[in-house]
């Protein structure tokens, strides 16, 4: 049985301003292709991290290192980090040298569910993906994808649904951020099970 033919989205759909991207990526794809095989999953929590002047962004007061080089590219591009021995996957916002993004925090798996469970190991469904490090080992993302495209394989986004709500609250473990801690800039897919955390 051959796999559906997913189209990514165009380079102009990421180009929108970064809280309304965080929000129209809920629902849709993620798509990572490796020799192992495909996986994919509906986007179903963002968090948006806007730059210069927010405290819990890595590129506050427009910090430039090697790690967020690509952050000051065009909307569109993949920045990988990691975070312990996690490697978190975030979408490239704003315009060039706005070095603003969005972490995607966790997916509803769709396709290569076995292949997800061999990376991560047997646990209950809901736990497989749910949080960005567990989405990026389930998926097989890795810190070679940095600095590559959503718009083009192997690692893409892609049409999937329109959620009819979506919830809206302060970001997660940025406790030593200032006020920025407060912003309401999480969106998340209410009552979906994989969402990494409730409120």
């Amino acid at each position: 049985m051959s796999q559906p033919k997913y189209v990514p989205y165009s380079k102009e759909f990421f180009e929108q301003p970064t809280l309304l991207l965080a929000k129209e990526l809920l629902g849709s794809l993620l798509v990572k292709e490796t020799d192992e095989g495909r996986t994919s999953g509906y986007i179903v929590e963002t968090e948006a991290y806007r730059g210069p002047l927010d405290r819990a962004a890595h590129s506050y007061n427009n910090r430039r290192t090697k790690r967020t080089e690509v952050m000051f590219s065009e909307a569109g591009r993949i920045y990988t980090y990691l975070m312990h021995t996690h490697c978190l996957v975030n979408v490239v916002s704003a315009e060039a040298e706005v070095p603003e993004a969005i972490l995607i925090r966790a997916i509803e798996p769709l396709e290569g569910l076995d292949l997800m469970v061999k990376r991560r190991g047997e646990m209950p469904m809901k736990n497989l993906t749910s949080g960005p490090g567990k989405l990026t080992k389930a998926m097989g993302i890795t810190m070679a994808d940095y600095g590559g495209r959503f718009n083009e394989p192997p690692l893409y986004i892609a049409r999937g649904y329109k959620p009819e709500e979506i919830a809206i609250g302060p970001r997660i473990g940025i406790d030593n951020s200032g006020e920025a801690k407060d912003y309401p800039w999480r969106f998340w897919v209410p009552d979906n099970p994989f969402v990494s955390k409730k409120r």
